[in-house]
């Protein structure tokens, strides 16, 4: 246990590294509950902010009904193909909404920041495009787990 647990620091993403790959990267995977218990996992775009993961779903989805009835969320975001290539982030904790659902674009300030980055990084626009069909997920993630298997000694 105790040497899994020494790898396990060895291979975390430090916190800038953490930042830079979540910046980097398009698309999340997201696991919901299900009112039986069941998951349901979905791949989604996202924005990090430095403290928080923002989700953009669309709010006739299955995923949007289940965070309606219980918030709590997974997210994994992660790269690589060969072994020795992969690494990762694991984020959990509650989902809330913020903003009119679905967004039409009304003033929301706590949205200016991840509506910014999430316009320069999927449309390369300064201003989000809004659809009617979307809305924002927020996820301040109460745990957070890394790996970079590149930081194995080979």
């Amino acid at each position: 246990m105790a040497d899994t647990q020494r790898r396990g620091r060895q291979i975390m993403m430090t916190r800038d590294e953490l930042d830079a790959f979540l910046a980097a990267q398009r698309t999340c995977r997201v696991a919901t509950v299900g009112g039986d218990g069941a998951p349901h996992v979905g791949a989604l775009w996202f924005v990090w902010d430095g403290t928080a993961l923002w989700l953009y779903s669309i709010t006739r989805s299955k995923r949007w009904a289940q965070l309606c009835k219980d918030p709590r969320i997974a997210v994994v975001v992660d790269d690589g193909h060969e072994y020795g290539e992969l690494r990762g982030v694991e984020l959990a904790g509650s989902a809330v909404i913020v903003g009119e659902a679905p967004r039409t674009g009304e003033p929301c300030p706590e949205l200016d920041g991840p509506e910014r980055l999430f316009a320069a990084k999927y449309f390369g626009m300064d201003e989000m495009p809004h659809d009617g069909r979307h809305a924002w997920l927020r996820l301040t993630p109460q745990s957070v787990a890394s790996w970079d298997f590149r930081k194995i000694p080979g």
